[in-house]
């Protein structure tokens, strides 16, 4: 099990996930979220995507939605999807001095905050589907 330092101040550590197998919402048909948690305030933030997006475009998605508001972060913590191990993630993050965390399979605690808002979170997509409203970006 990996420990992870409490941070001092707001963004320095984060927790992301996904969540995929949504319905193609928006104009632009997102069908997944990635979830990123604050682990200082616990502030979440949900973005929306496709299932098929690249390391790449979760690291543009990430760069132009939060890091460009919150400033790097000193460590994210994940768990071993390919797109937070990938070779273009690892040596992108290395350059900006964030250490990548890793969950194990059988310990995904470890990322408990991304687990516990995923599940808020489709707990309140399943709410706002059954009343037919449409997500919008």
């Amino acid at each position: 099990m990996i420990h992870i330092q409490e941070p001092k101040s707001p963004w320095e550590v984060v927790h992301m996930d996904w969540v995929t197998a949504l319905p193609p919402s928006g104009d632009k048909s997102y069908n997944a979220c990635l979830v990123i948690v604050d682990r200082y305030s616990k502030t979440p933030i949900f973005l929306p995507c496709h299932k098929d997006d690249t390391a790449m475009d979760t690291d543009l998605l990430l760069w132009s939605r939060v890091i460009s508001h919150t400033g790097l972060f000193k460590n994210i913590i994940s768990d071993r999807d390919p797109k937070f191990t990938s070779a273009l993630w690892t040596n992108l993050h290395r350059l900006f001095g964030t250490k990548l965390s890793f969950s194990t399979a059988y310990h995904p605690q470890t990322d408990g905050l991304a687990e516990r808002m995923i599940q808020t979170l489709e707990y309140m997509i399943r709410r706002f589907c059954a009343y037919g409203l449409e997500c919008k970006e």
